[in-house]
């Protein structure tokens, strides 16, 4: 007997008990459907925190510092320290954070976000203009109380870009002028609170309006994203050298946290799929015990064909092949529905969900692999049993 005969023979035993065969290969349905869905999942989610760190530029620097009144870092020798740097970085921004009211009139926003920056945030962001100008090193200098605002600000407080540019603002209790609008950034939904709901001040006229002498916060992007160990430790040896304590201030790559983020959850993801993997072992089980009684069902068939000369390796063969294509269905029901309800699901949560093809190849080779394991030991079993005591066997 062939191998195609015996692939016939598998499929006309399937076939001939489809409720039995449908409760063995639901086990190894339900093993892969949980791999891909969980594994699915949990990649979707990965891709979102991903895409949201890269928004924030990966190439980003952040350094926060604890001005003492005996050891402090002015804006000024930051300045100076970036200048003898710029091979490393691209661009350097004070930030001065604020909370406050910005009204226009009778209405008032409470959620925006306010932030002194210098004239290269712009670019620093990687945000471009809808109208207007950015803030200009001459503002900076001469503390000129203009804006740049964001496109929420611009059509939730003014109704349009043309008609905020060159309007009052009051940030605070203080009148600025909007010079310039920075172009969408959300394009699903404009909403207070949101991507789009900022202003930008001169960080001058921020760190008066803070009532701070000292700014605490910088930003700086490195010329090459191969330059950000470099670049932490130039910062480092700056900054200990003034503060000769490491504790004064904390300095942290966009870079490195989206490398540690992405270890975090590949390890939860291979941790989801195993435990997950853990009912494909079971549905091996059912497998083998599903295989055994069919071997004790056809004992006086297998008596029958040894005695008319059938060889042990044929034997094996039919039942390892029987084992193994009930697996290979149960995998292809599986990897279909695991495909159908990830995108169901991911909907549902709101994220891009679709099946990883390692999920579904490891799923899918995991289950015939399964089948074959689990199936060799009902096979041997056949192999070996006595032709005359098989033909006995009522």
């Amino acid at each position: 007997m062939n191998i195609l005969q015996s692939f016939k023979m598998a499929i006309k035993s399937i076939m001939g008990n489809k409720m039995r065969s449908f409760l063995t290969m639901l086990g190894i349905i339900i093993g892969v459907a949980s791999v891909i869905i969980l594994v699915s999942l949990v990649n979707g989610q990965m891709s979102y925190m991903t895409e949201s760190f890269e928004s924030m530029g990966t190439n980003q620097i952040s350094v926060n510092v604890t001005n003492l009144s005996t050891r402090s870092v002015s804006v000024d020798e930051m300045y100076e320290f970036y200048e003898e740097n710029r091979s490393l970085f691209g661009q350097m921004s004070p930030m001065v954070n604020i909370a406050t009211t910005v009204k226009n009139g009778n209405q008032s926003l409470t959620t925006t976000s306010v932030s002194g920056v210098s004239e290269e945030y712009l670019d620093l962001k990687d945000q471009t203009l809808e109208a207007g100008r950015f803030i200009q090193y001459s503002d900076i200098l001469s503390r000129q109380k203009v804006c740049v605002v964001g496109y929420f600000v611009a059509w939730d407080l003014y109704g349009g870009v043309e008609e905020a540019l060159n309007q009052t603002i009051k940030i605070g209790g203080n009148a600025y002028q909007i010079v310039g609008v920075v172009s969408r950034e959300n394009e699903d939904e404009l909403e207070e609170g949101g991507s789009d709901d900022f202003i930008y001040l001169p960080y001058s006229c921020a760190v008066k309006m803070s009532r701070n002498a000292n700014i605490n916060s910088y930003i700086f992007t490195t010329a090459d994203l191969n330059y950000t160990t470099e670049a932490k430790e130039a910062i480092d040896a700056f900054l200990l050298d003034i503060f000769k304590d490491e504790d004064l201030y904390n300095i942290t790559a966009m870079s490195e946290m989206l490398d540690s983020l992405n270890s975090m959850i590949t390890m939860m993801s291979a941790l989801l799929g195993g435990i997950a993997g853990i009912s494909l072992l079971v549905a091996g089980v059912g497998v083998m015990n599903i295989m055994l009684v069919s071997v004790t069902e056809r004992t006086r068939e297998i008596g029958i064909r040894k005695a008319l000369g059938a060889k042990k390796r044929v034997i094996m063969q039919q039942f390892v092949i029987e084992a193994a294509m009930t697996s290979t269905m149960g995998g292809i029901i599986g990897i279909i529905l695991g495909a159908v309800a990830t995108t169901v699901v991911g909907n549902a949560m709101g994220m891009n969900a679709t099946p990883t093809p390692s999920a579904v190849a490891i799923s899918f080779t995991v289950s015939v692999g399964i089948g074959l394991l689990f199936g060799y030991m009902p096979a041997s079993r056949a192999a070996n049993l006595n032709p005359i005591d098989a033909l006995r066997v009522e």
